[in-house]
């Protein structure tokens, strides 16, 4: 049960972490360093990420950047492919962290 809420808490610093950094765009103040916003992203926030860019439409017309959270989640899906064939990942794994 406490990895959901790991998941839940993550993916919301996720999208606050976006939020502010567009706020912080048009405020022309200092920004969240991209590399910041990738670690959040591959750590569990992902989903959190995909919303604060489409949310707060930030970093989705930098092509770089959208490469580089593509390429964070390719790898996400490769960890958890190795896991699945280790045996150490699978579906009865998912139910657990959701509480079924």
């Amino acid at each position: 049960m406490q990895s959901i809420y790991f998941f839940i808490v993550f993916n919301i610093l996720s999208l606050g972490v976006f939020g502010l950094d567009k706020y912080r765009a048009i405020q022309h103040k200092r920004r969240i360093s991209e590399s910041f916003l990738l670690t959040v992203t591959f750590f569990g926030g992902t989903i959190g990420a995909l919303f604060g860019m489409l949310i707060f439409r930030h970093k989705v017309s930098k092509r770089s950047f959208i490469i580089k959270i593509i390429l964070v989640i390719l790898l996400q899906i490769m960890i958890l492919y190795g896991l699945y064939r280790l045996g150490l990942f699978s579906v009865k794994n998912i139910s657990i962290l959701f509480g079924n």
